[in-house]
């Protein structure tokens, strides 16, 4: 292939996907060629970026992202942030440890060709600091009308961090993400163009990729899209051409320590997919539940909420302490696992269907990460603990010892979708600390993750047991069908619940969502005595958290009969009274687990049977293997 520059490229790119029906309207496209210098760690490029204003209002100026200024130094907004969060540094503060990345020329080649490097300069639009260099703005000499395009033509140069959110360098491991000078997203009420912030991820606007990536000879390239050309040059350095359509963002790694392995998804009525994983040396025998997994979301999120369209995944098995692991690009995901990896435990598994999973929460349906994490994070969260349910069940919980290197699983514990699937724990712990309408970058960086991961898959999954999942799963799919490959807000989300549910749900979606509000329902009282030929029953059911729901309430008696109340929930307390020939001996709130926001279900029930003994004699007999174990164990070390 000879060599092309990023205007010629551009030119291919356009002739090549003009005549494809297009998926998204490609109103921001990217043509790339960068080269890696792997022995110094830095990375110098240039781009072309085709932008067309798809908005009612004129665009005045360009604002672009430079994610990789947010590691320059402890000053900028992400590394406050992240020390308020408790979430600790990157590995060095050394100086050729940190990043940054450096527009050196940036002009529009169209509608008019003007130099533009002169005028950029840095914003903070969303905290005012001025030691933030993650954002720049560009006036522009004559506006872009709405429905007009532009073409915008920078280079830079940039500086591979040692790994850090994601991204980064280990050893001879690289893996690029947010790498790249990239446009934020023009809307109606102007650019949307967040500074990066530590517990928060990315928006950006849909568009075809045409990437050139040089790189040592020999060393194995995976990346969003598929390769179109390798060119072997001269200085030892290899020059791979990736393409995809209808994506809004670019990943790439490279090593030469990678194994390849392909393989593909088949099913009788969704398109092929062909798999390609790079995965460690070390893992070299787990490929196949890598697949597995990848199987297991594009079958069952396919039959949920719509296929995938693409005709290819990557799946990247990121190398031991590169931080790179769990984390979704367009058609390329990070998993991650360990060498020790048992059976009937979701390690690889779970990150796998997790990752995989936003190529539907996030890859298809663009929301705004900065703003409403919880629309992907949330709904993949909920469709990730589902699909392990459906094929990994049951699988166990497994302690690590020696830091993290032998596990040691425990099969008396079940990992339960409802509970841990869906980080209860998290979300109870963190219940209080933000309504889920703050835009997410304004979290308390320390908790934001309980309330747009745990707390979206709670209410899910509390509408799915109150509805029953054939409603819930028209919901998510026609809010997939409705919303790929466009901006969907909050609102368009409620909207499509109503249409679909058939009644007003702002009741529920002010409580978890306009709320941090938290739902606690409990027995108060329960006596069952006996006056003369009878029993006197009472039960005091109370609402002891602010959040209301409906609730049933379930009173059990000796001779086996079973009375049922259907509770409003509105009230404080409420009091229900039984005369019955036999004794009473169980009162539970919610028996059913309808309400899994509940913060505190010990007190969900009561007994009037001592169970205590039973109790002693179960962990006490637990405990006495656990010790016998232990003396075992220690005993092959005397």
């Amino acid at each position: 292939m000879r060599h092309l520059t990023p205007a010629l490229l551009l030119v291919a790119s356009i002739t090549s996907y003009a005549a494809a029906q297009p998926l998204s309207p490609r109103n921001a496209s990217y043509t790339i060629a960068a080269k890696l210098d792997a022995a110094a760690r830095t990375i110098t490029g240039s781009e072309v970026i085709a932008w067309r204003n798809v908005t009612t209002r004129a665009a005045i100026d360009l604002q672009l992202h430079l994610y990789w200024n947010a590691w320059k130094h402890d000053r900028t907004t992400f590394m406050r942030e992240r020390a308020l969060g408790r979430a600790g540094s990157p590995e060095s503060t050394a100086a050729g440890d940190r990043s940054r990345i450096d527009i050196t020329s940036l002009r529009l080649t169209a509608p008019t060709r003007t130099d533009l490097t002169g005028s950029m300069h840095v914003i903070a639009p969303d905290d005012g600091n001025p030691d933030d260099e993650t954002v720049v703005a560009v006036p522009l000499a004559e506006p872009v009308p709405p429905g007009a395009a532009a073409t915008i033509e920078l280079s830079w140069t940039a500086h591979v961090p040692r790994p850090v959110a994601r991204t980064g360098v280990i050893g001879n491991y690289f893996f690029m993400a947010q790498w790249f000078p990239k446009l934020g997203v023009f809307q109606d009420e102007g650019w949307n163009c967040h500074q990066f912030h530590a517990a928060t991820e990315f928006f950006s606007d849909y568009g075809v990729y045409d990437v050139s990536l040089t790189v040592p000879q020999g060393w194995i390239v995976g990346a969003t899209g598929v390769e179109r050309a390798r060119q072997d040059n001269d200085g030892r350095t290899t020059t791979h051409r990736y393409y995809q359509e209808d994506v809004h963002d670019f990943a790439w790694t490279a090593s030469p320590d990678y194994i390849e392995r392909h393989a593909r998804f088949e099913h009788p009525t969704l398109p092929p997919v062909d798999m390609r994983l790079l995965l460690q040396p070390e893992h070299s025998h787990q490929a196949e539940r890598h697949f597995d997994a990848t199987r297991t979301t594009l079958k069952y999120y396919g039959e949920w909420f719509g296929a995938y369209p693409y005709s290819h995944i990557t799946i990247v098995d990121p190398a031991y302490q590169s931080g790179a692991g769990g984390m979704e690009y367009p058609t390329l995901f990070t998993a991650g696992t360990r060498w020790l990896a048992p059976s009937r435990v979701t390690t690889p598994e779970g990150v796998t269907v997790h990752e995989a999973g936003h190529q539907f929460w996030y890859g298809m349906v663009g929301n705004n990460e900065f703003e409403d994490a919880w629309m992907d994070e949330g709904f993949n969260t909920f469709a990730t603990a589902r699909a392990i349910a459906q094929v990994y069940d049951p699988n166990y919980l497994a302690l690590r010892y020696f830091g993290g290197f032998i596990p040691w699983v425990v099969k008396d514990l079940v990992v339960r979708r409802e509970t841990d699937g869906n980080r209860l724990s998290g979300y109870r712990h963190d219940a209080k600390s933000d309504a889920q309408s703050t835009p997410t970058y304004q979290y308390f960086p320390a908790t934001g993750g309980s309330i747009t991961y745990n707390k979206t898959a709670l209410w899910l999954n509390t509408m799915e047991r109150w509805l029953g999942w054939p409603v819930l799963q028209r919901t998510m799919s026609t809010h997939f069908a409705r919303w790929k490959f466009k901006h969907p807000r909050p609102r368009d989300f409620f909207d499509v619940t109503t249409e679909v549910v058939g009644k007003d749900l702002s009741w529920f979606f002010d409580q978890v969502y306009r709320s941090s509000n938290v739902f606690d329902y409990g027995i108060q009282e329960f006596t069952s005595t006996r006056d003369r030929d009878h029993y006197r029953t009472t039960v005091v059911v109370r609402r002891f958290g602010e959040a209301l729901f409906p609730v049933d309430l379930l009173v059990t008696f000796k001779n086996g009969e079973q009375v049922i109340e259907h509770w409003d929930g509105r009230d404080r307390w409420k009091l229900y009274t039984y005369e019955r020939p036999s004794q009473a001996i169980t009162a539970q709130v919610d028996p059913n687990r309808i309400l899994l926001l509940d913060v505190n279900i010990t007190n969900n029930s009561r007994t009037l049977e001592p169970r205590g003994p039973t109790a002693a004699t179960k962990w006490s007999m637990k405990w006495m293997i656990w010790l016998q174990d232990c003396l075992l164990s220690w005993a092959f070390f005397v």
